[in-house]
């Protein structure tokens, strides 16, 4: 069984019956000739749009040339009431400055001290999936508490049953529900403070999160000063200096970059541990090679046991190619450019598309099946360094991606060690874009004991 995919739209379509269909889901509203397509044009009254698939050009505007392909404001534009300046959202030396503070915090020896504050997480997820054993769950929701509880517990030494972590939870809950993947200033150009016509509620919500957001900073800028903070992310970067400027974040900006991290590094880890789950239920001998492996490997939870899981850890990265969590980057022209004879012109918008790219028909052998075994054939290597994207690449890849991959394969093997994950027949999910790639109504799952 070939896992869902979202139904194209029909080739020609008018513009707005487009931005209809983009703001309901990404995904649908694009053309079946994207997943064959090396470049394609859309054009607007304001701007032109080339959807790139080439893996050259793609090379070009990610690693070679980043700088010349800043990210473009009008994705971003959406998100600045909740992410403010965040290092998701700015470019130029402002970019520069935050990722020389963040990136000690993600480095190898860091994501081994934060590991048991994740195995904590894990085993907390694998509890509350165990009490619910022969029951049907709905599994997306599950995945999401887990992921927040990593976040909470790496960032900031907290479980999500803290009070404060909880609140934060459940607003980001709420943001999600009213934030659609665009708002007006994606499709009518216009400087920064332009009215964007965002929701009341989408407003308020992202008030709320920055507020609640600010309490934990706060509280853990007095615990450094008093030498009582612990040593987890947060601390690790609201102490790292700028090499060059020898400055620390300030208190605005450390709300706009823990934003940042608990979106990105929440929902998109919640996207692909729903996603693996089901593709482990889709098809039940990958589950159980999987589980095996899990049942002789992972003794006692050790970053030495999680980083030999290859099973595993093929069949997330064979997850994150089906089902992407962030479906689309959107980067900017700065100069006129030239790319397969066609002439574009400055302010146009590249979009990479690691939903297309990573089911790309000319790529790919066999590009929507769910086949783990494919990263170690000679396509899969291949593609696996041209045109596998789930974190983007060259310089502003996401600076999560190690930690994400160690998230992930921990919480697929501790979960499917002692449990069993089935389809539930007639309700297989149907993949739509929001923020991230999510199943339209949930991803419903039978759980059972092993």
């Amino acid at each position: 069984m070939i896992p869902p995919k979202p139904a194209a739209r029909p080739d020609r379509v008018s513009l707005w019956h487009y931005v209809r269909l983009f703001r309901q889901d990404i995904l649908s509203a694009q053309p079946a000739r994207l997943y064959r397509a090396w470049m394609a044009e859309f054009r607007t009254p304001f701007f032109r749009s080339y959807l790139l698939n080439q893996p050259d050009l793609i090379a070009e505007v990610l690693k070679r040339r980043p700088m010349d392909f800043p990210k473009s404001d009008r994705i971003g534009a959406g998100l600045r009431p909740l992410l403010g300046d965040s290092v998701f959202l700015t470019n130029g030396e402002m970019w520069k400055r935050q990722r020389r503070i963040i990136d000690p915090a993600f480095e190898g020896g860091r994501l081994k001290e934060t590991f048991p504050a994740m195995v904590a997480a894990a085993q907390a997820a694998r509890a509350r999936l165990t009490e619910r054993a022969g029951k049907v769950v709905e599994i997306e929701a599950e995945a999401s508490h887990a992921a927040a509880d990593v976040i909470f517990r790496t960032l900031f030494s907290i479980p999500i049953e803290d009070a404060l972590a909880s609140q934060v939870f459940r607003e980001f809950r709420a943001y999600q529900r009213t934030q659609p993947i665009l708002n007006l200033a994606a499709f009518i150009p216009g400087p920064r403070w332009m009215p964007r016509f965002f929701r009341r509620d989408t407003k308020s919500a992202a008030r709320r999160i920055r507020a609640l957001i600010g309490q934990l900073t706060d509280a853990r800028a007095a615990e450094i000063a008093k030498g009582t903070a612990p040593d987890d992310l947060a601390t690790k970067i609201m102490t790292t200096r700028d090499p060059e400027t020898g400055e620390t974040f300030s208190p605005s900006e450390m709300v706009d970059q823990v934003a940042i991290f608990f979106l990105a590094g929440h929902e998109t880890s919640a996207s692909a541990l729903g996603w693996a789950l089901y593709l482990m239920a889709l098809k039940p001998e990958w589950q159980d090679r999987l589980a095996e492996e899990a049942r002789l490997g992972l003794v006692e939870c050790s970053f030495a046991e999680v980083a030999k899981l290859r099973l595993s850890r093929d069949v997330f990265r064979e997850t994150l190619r089906l089902y992407p969590p962030v479906p689309m980057m959107v980067r900017e022209t700065t100069c006129p450019e030239r790319f397969r004879d066609r002439d574009i012109p400055t302010g146009a918008q590249m979009v990479l598309s690691p939903w297309h790219l990573h089911r790309h028909e000319r790529l790919w052998e066999n590009p929507d099946a769910f086949d783990p075994a494919r990263w170690q054939t000679e396509n899969g290597q291949r593609c696996g360094r041209e045109a596998y994207i789930p974190f983007s690449a060259g310089p502003r890849v996401c600076t999560g991606a190690g930690f994400a991959m160690i998230e992930g394969v921990l919480l697929l093997s501790l979960i499917l060690r002692d449990l069993r994950v089935s389809r539930v027949e007639g309700r297989d999910p149907v993949p739509e874009a929001h923020l991230t790639v999510r199943a339209r109504d949930g991803i419903w799952l039978r759980i059972d004991p092993r």
